[in-house]
């Protein structure tokens, strides 16, 4: 099976969740067998040299990228108000980009072109010009949520005025495009559930975020630094600052009066300034780390206070295969099969987040027990290679 995966940007190296999402799903359909091209947009914000990338990942996925200016600029955006287009949307047009698309769709025959989010779903016309492949929409979320999640959080009324129009905007648009698409694949049970209830008619199916395990090994010679808690993402992302922010205002003293030598850890790219100026006690500003996979393992527990946002933590997942305790609001938990003081533990509020931080610091043995259940859910669940599997034998069905 040949498939043409688009991405809103290049998904290497996978150093995000929406670029780990991608690339693992890449990663696996070639393991089954399937050959998958990549075409993404480079991005000023993800900007990638393409011929630096490793030739073995190069000569996998013939990787191609046009670089698209997204960037938010001020007339366009203001001119865009006069109309009734989304411009969330808009800002991810290239001609470039459709040109280097109709080329590839030109030189060769794809089975299945899987749109990486919304945002490259304005090509889908030239792919039906060009293509008979089946188009794919693969959700990470439900975006038009996201953007009236910030629109309910602006305190400015200018601001929320316009946020409130780019979240109307973007809800119709998402809404009215879900019948130009053969099928949709969703990472969550709950957006499988969200696009049937808005009048999806096609095939639609939950592919959660996988996780090749050899790269996930338990050693239990690496236990973490004790009474240590961490968290780790990308601190560009508006619902990480918000709930790191919590957690500092809300949780941290109450936590540190119970626990003295606790110890936090924050790390991820683009830390705030904020969260650097603020020299509290006991809580080390990382920032970018070289090795996620080693910060983790070399920490206790982690901690994922989000109050907001969509779709299913990839970052999660990978603590989980780590065997780490991770403590997680149920909305940083959504879309993840699990089973509260069995395999993560929920808190919803500073009290709860306290109480679990204690219970698991004097409870050695429940702390450890939460650990070793993520492991085997995530042996059973979230393992890449049976997802793709799954993924291409829904493919095969839909090409028939």
């Amino acid at each position: 099976m040949k498939v043409l995966q688009l991405c809103n940007k290049v998904p290497f190296p996978p150093k995000d969740g929406g670029c780990i999402a991608m690339n693992n799903l890449t990663q696996g359909l070639i393991d089954q067998g399937c050959k998958v091209k990549v075409l993404a947009i480079n991005t000023q914000k993800h900007f990638i040299e393409i011929e630096k990338l490793p030739l073995e990942y190069r000569s996998e996925t013939n990787i191609e990228a046009v670089f698209v200016d997204t960037e938010v600029k001020a007339i366009p955006a203001f001119f865009n108000l006069f109309s009734n287009k989304s411009y969330n949307i808009e800002r991810f047009y290239s001609k470039d980009f459709e040109e280097k698309l109709i080329s590839i769709l030109k030189a060769e025959q794809f089975d299945i072109v899987q749109l990486e989010s919304l945002y490259v779903s304005m090509y889908v016309d030239v792919i039906r010009k060009y293509s008979k492949a089946k188009i794919v929409l693969r959700a990470h979320n439900i975006e038009h949520h996201l953007w009236e999640y910030n629109y309910q959080l602006a305190n400015n009324p200018l601001k929320k005025s316009y946020l409130n129009i780019l979240a109307k905007r973007l809800k119709k648009y998402e809404l009215n495009s879900l019948d130009s698409f053969d099928s949709i694949i969703t990472i969550t049970k709950q957006d499988e559930y969200f696009f049937k209830q808005s009048g999806f008619l096609g095939a639609i199916k939950t592919a959660p975020f996988g996780i090749e395990l050899e790269k996930f090994i338990q050693n239990d010679s690496v236990k973490g630094l004790p009474n240590s808690l961490f968290h780790i993402g990308a601190m560009d992302w508006q619902p990480n600052i918000e709930g790191v922010s919590w957690f500092l205002n809300k949780v941290w003293n109450k936590a540190q009066l119970k626990n003295p030598d606790l110890q936090l850890f924050l790390a991820g790219r683009n830390m705030r300034t904020e969260f650097k100026l603020q020299n509290i006690p006991n809580v080390v500003i990382v920032g970018e780390v070289e090795n996620a996979y080693e910060f983790m393992r070399n920490n206790s527990m982690m901690i994922v206070p989000l109050l907001s946002g969509g779709g299913m933590r990839v970052k999660i997942i990978e603590g989980m295969a780590l065997g780490k305790t991770i403590i997680s609001t149920s909305i940083g938990a959504e879309g993840i099969e699990y089973e509260n003081n069995k395999n993560i533990i929920i808190a919803n509020t500073s009290d709860e987040f306290v109480e679990a931080i204690s219970k698991c610091i004097t409870d050695k043995l429940f702390a450890e027990s939460i650990g070793n259940n993520a492991r085997f859910l995530v042996e059973n669940k979230y393992n890449n290679k049976i997802i793709s599997k799954n993924l291409l034998s829904f493919y095969q069905r839909l090409i028939a």
